[in-house]
């Protein structure tokens, strides 16, 4: 019925004085069709009568005040109806529109299809602009100073709009809704901060300061709507942190080599999910270099966390400083964290004697240069460390007077590297003995391992190995030469040789191999490491045809091992020679053992082999280890004294340059490589010995016991202790490369649900997270893949799920699957390279998901029964029901973590809309909370956006859960989508 008949049915009540009762009945019999109020424009045919004098008719405002009561009109048909009054001029009108206003503005709501939500939201930023329009125009009437006798009635005018304006903003439902509004209608946020503005200058000469007051109030809850997700508590009772405790010392110990920026960002991700305040975050790295440095064996382990406390945590600590926003500048929270570290007096007393040298001076130092601390901070917390020192026990004894310190070493090694990487750049051809010369330099007392620490640190190492696998491959051939330049070949190819195999065992075979581009030649010693080198976890097939070389190659090896009174050093191919060893090696172990060859005989070929090369003793080793392996017990006995020939240095007069100093790297490779092998064969070498432990943590599990034993005894240690040390972590890590990821990750699991205070849970969970990081992309596979589904879908199991176990575990599910989430897109890590990665076809079949059709997705966002299809119960397990922001965002579903989220999100989305509720509901209730307590709320790469839209009306169901700024957090709002289901949560609240 058109809108004129309206205007007469109102003319009519109006003529006849109906009652706001009589009105409505008769309204209802005018119009029986099924029409709406709203699509007949009621509220504002209402307004508009009503505000055609100068005051407002009583008579139609009761009719209004009717409607909105009954429920006749919606709140938003209402709200924009008011905010197209503008002549803020009728006092009486405006005061009359406060009031209707006042009925309702405190208490909004909607329960219609999503449109009409959203139609809520943009009505009440319309009517947020209004407010702020008519309080500048009372303010500025009040401004010009009317008669004195107004003076009042202005004030009073203002106050009532300030009213309202509190009144609305102050509940938080309404600022969600705006919120969401303004991401709907960016130009009409703009406009209300322009306004903002200006009132905020109208106000500024306001006498009345309690209305002053009350505009500042409202100014800062409407600027607060946009970050009003953001705001995080930090913790402010707690000063240890494990688990960031941990990462570093995990980072220390077995990922030297890694790049800096993985480690920030996991760092910040922990500082971020733990709500770790700055200083105390950067104390709690501090700690942990320390506890890594004293506690690290001596030797190389040494200077490992030497190279990563002075060069890689300071680099580190700048990268962070780019995520710092706030009002605190970064450098006052690194000084407040040494204000920190230097009241934990006795551990940095165990540093400066474990270093033999003023530990925080140096560090201090560095991060001066760093541009982490300025100059006074740096005095002032030196000055204090200089007084404590003072009382602190006896630092120098006469014997370690001279052992100069580490730290001052590796400081020093740093620049040393970048000038080797420039001469190694020079043409080899021109000057082969200068550069002999510093490599043989390179090679005296620890100076290698130092400069391979502080490359390692600054992530120079591979370009430092790919350095020398270029000489490597420079020095392979001989041409026309004599003896000099011969020897000077022989030992730039054996110490570089040495070098890298040093570098493979200390750091990982991954720094040496270069990504290989198509139809580029492989360099030898890449070829040799791949195929030939022993390493853990590497098992090699003595037969492997790179054993077996040309055989009249072969033979002339075998004679000239087997005649020459020394090895010739003239156009030898060391490649050659390095790759014809092992079968060399074999048909001499067959001579032997069939007596053809007598025990000296075997003594000068191994004397041979060793005298003038150690390379080729690594190579023939290397084969001998492979083939041990193959034979049965009485049958190793020769190899094994071959292996026990070769590993011993030759005393000889005639032996080339740095022979010493080769074999102590020769045996060092030797003693790594035979680890295994002797272990299996209960054999024993003696390796010439280098005055320290060479492989501190190698075979740390306890004999003949049940590797389950180990792992809760070690859990249960570490958990007792409250923070994982670094054997504690190579053990970890032994336990996962044997049992494998399910059987490690589902044994800790239940150790953590035995667990029944609460804050030996949340320990738990701290320290869990930082043993998973161990391989955090598998973990999180298995554990939201595997382990909470079975736990959450088999009944007998709800049990184990209550509180406090069940909080802990939803806790440390969401920490992996946000750290998993936001790493996977980036590179493993490299100590997470060398496990067996899961095939992903194993997680499709797992877990089908019917990939959407994108015409399918289409038709269900076009189609105008949305929320019949989109919004229908979750019971209904169809694809329509299980549409997700993820698939609005075309994520690829054939990633295995993307499958296994999305399957996990579904199964919530079952539980939250099925009928039994029990500790699995509890759980579920949760994970969600955790979800969002941890999220960077607004992203739009967060986990949540694989959480099936219509599981947002359930959760709301959920007491715990029923809050706008939780509809806000788990919702993508970046979708229009999103928006809808959100406005509909929230305006049903």
């Amino acid at each position: 019925m058109k809108v004129v008949n309206l205007k007469q049915a109102l003319l009519q009540a109006w003529k006849e004085r109906w009652s706001d009762y009589q009105w409505a009945v008769n309204m209802k019999r005018f119009f029986p069709k099924g029409a709406t109020w709203d699509i007949l424009n009621l509220a504002e045919a209402l307004l508009e009568q009503a505000m055609i004098g100068p005051s407002p008719n009583p008579l139609i405002l009761s009719y209004l005040k009717y409607a909105i009561s009954s429920q006749m009109v919606s709140y938003s048909s209402v709200l924009t109806a008011i905010s197209k009054f503008d002549d803020f001029s009728r006092d009486l009108c405006v005061q009359a529109l406060l009031d209707i206003m006042d009925m309702f503005c405190d208490r909004l709501s909607c329960h219609g299809k999503a449109e009409e939500c959203i139609g809520l939201c943009r009505a009440l930023l319309s009517a947020l602009h209004w407010l702020l329009r008519c309080t500048a125009a009372s303010a500025e009437r009040l401004q010009e100073g009317l008669e004195a006798g107004t003076l009042a009635a202005g004030e009073k005018q203002l106050a009532m709009c300030l009213q309202r304006l509190e009144k609305t903003l102050s509940s938080t439902k309404n600022r969600a809704l705006l919120h969401i509004a303004k991401l709907e209608e960016a130009s009409s946020w703009t406009a209300i901060e322009h306004s903002l503005l200006k009132l905020g200058e109208i106000l500024a000469n306001l006498s009345n300061p309690q209305l002053r007051s009350q505009a500042e109030q409202c100014g800062t809850l409407i600027r607060s709507i946009p970050t009003m997700l953001s705001v995080h508590s930090e913790q402010p009772n707690k000063t240890g942190f494990p688990t960031v405790h941990a990462l570093v010392l995990l980072e220390g110990t077995m990922n030297l080599t890694g790049e800096t920026q993985p480690l920030v960002e996991q760092l910040m991700m922990v500082k971020r999910m733990q709500h770790i305040p700055t200083p105390l975050f950067v104390l709690e790295i501090w700690k942990a270099c320390l506890v890594g440095l004293i506690e690290s064996p001596e030797g190389t382990e040494e200077l490992k966390w030497t190279a990563f406390t002075f060069l890689k945590i300071p680099q580190v600590l700048v990268k962070l400083k780019k995520y710092s926003h706030g009002d605190r500048d970064f450098t006052e929270d690194v000084n407040c964290a040494f204000e920190f570290l230097l009241k934990l007096t006795p551990l940095l007393d165990k540093a400066d004697q474990r270093c033999n040298c003023d530990f925080t001076d140096f560090l201090l130092q560095e991060c001066r240069k760093q541009g982490l601390l300025s100059e006074a901070s740096v005095n002032n917390l030196m000055a204090k460390r200089a007084a404590d020192r003072e009382h602190a026990p006896q630092q120098k004894s006469g014997e370690n007077a001279n052992i100069q310190p580490n730290p001052g070493l590796i400081l020093r090694a740093e620049p040393t590297v970048t000038n080797i990487l420039k001469t190694m750049d020079a043409d080899h051809s021109k000057s082969p003995e200068g550069l002999l010369g510093v490599l043989g330099h390179m090679l005296s007392g620890k100076s290698l391992d130092l400069l391979l620490a502080a490359a390692a640190a600054t992530g120079k190492l591979k370009s430092f190995a790919r350095k020398f696998i270029n000489l490597n491959e420079f020095t392979t051939h001989g041409s026309e030469e004599s003896t000099k330049p011969a020897s000077v070949r022989a030992l730039l190819f054996d110490i570089s040789f040495l070098m890298l195999c040093h570098v493979a065992q200390t750091y990982g075979s991954e720094v040496i191999l270069s990504e290989s581009s198509a139809g580029a030649e492989v360099p030898f010693f890449e070829t040799w490491i791949q195929t030939c080198m022993p390493e853990e976890g590497k098992i090699l097939n003595p037969d492997h045809p790179c054993f077996w070389p040309d055989s009249t190659k072969v033979e002339s090896l075998v004679a000239l091992l087997n005649n020459s009174s020394e090895m010739k050093l003239v156009q030898m191919n060391w490649h050659e020679a390095c790759l014809s060893i092992s079968a060399a090696i074999l048909e001499i172990l067959n001579a032997w053992e069939n007596g053809v060859l007598a025990f000296e005989s075997i003594q000068k070929i191994t004397d041979n082999i060793k005298g003038k090369v150690c390379s080729l003793a690594v190579c023939a080793v290397a084969w001998l280890v492979a083939h041990v392996r193959m034979l049965g017990l009485d049958e190793r006995e020769k190899s094994l004294q071959m292996i026990r020939q070769l590993a011993g240095p030759l005393y000889s007069e005639n032996t080339l340059q740095f022979y010493n100093e080769r074999v102590v790297i020769m045996s060092s490779i030797l003693e790594h490589m035979c680890a295994d092998v002797l272990q299996q064969t209960a054999t024993q070498i003696k390796f010439p010995s280098t005055g320290m432990d060479t492989m501190p943590y190698w075979n740390l599990l306890p004999p003949k016991r049940p590797i389950k034993e180990v792992l809760t005894d070690i859990f249960a240690k570490v958990l007792e202790k409250g923070w994982v040390d670094s054997r504690s972590i190579h053990i970890f890590d032994t336990l996962l490369h044997m049992g494998g990821v399910y059987w490690f990750c589902n044994n800790l699991i239940k150790e953590l649900l035995k667990e029944t205070r609460k804050e030996h849970t949340l320990r738990a969970v701290e320290l869990l997270y930082s043993i998973f990081s161990l391989d955090m992309q598998q973990v999180a596979l298995v554990l939201l893949g595997h382990i909470l589904p079975g736990l959450l879908t088999d009944s007998s199991k709800w049990h184990s799920l209550m509180d406090p176990p069940g909080t802990a575990l939803a806790k440390l599910a969401v920490w992996c699957a946000l750290s998993s989430y936001s790493s996977h897109k980036g590179q493993a890590s490299s100590r997470q390279k060398k496990r067996h990665r899961e095939d992903i076809e194993d997680y499709i079949s797992l877990f089908p998901l019917d990939d959407m059709q994108p015409s399918k997705l289409m038709r269900l966002l076009s189609s105008n029964e949305e929320d019949a299809t989109i919004l229908s119960s979750p019971t209904d397990r169809s694809m329509s029901s299980s549409l997700s922001a993820s698939q609005l965002h075309t994520v690829n579903m054939r990633d295995p973590l993307n499958r296994v989220l999305a399957n996990l999100f579904l199964l919530i989305s079952s539980i939250l809309g099925s009928r039994t509720a029990g500790p699995h509901t509890q759980f579920v209730q949760w994970f969600m909370e955790e979800c969002v307590d941890c999220l960077e709320q607004g992203s739009r790469g967060s986990i949540l956006q694989f959480m099936p839209f219509t599981t947002v009306s359930e959760l709301v169901k959920v007491s715990a859960m029923s809050s706008p700024k939780v509809v806000l957090a788990i919702t993508d709002l970046s979708l229009p989508l999103g928006r809808q289901v959100a406005a509909k949560a929230i305006a049903a609240l």
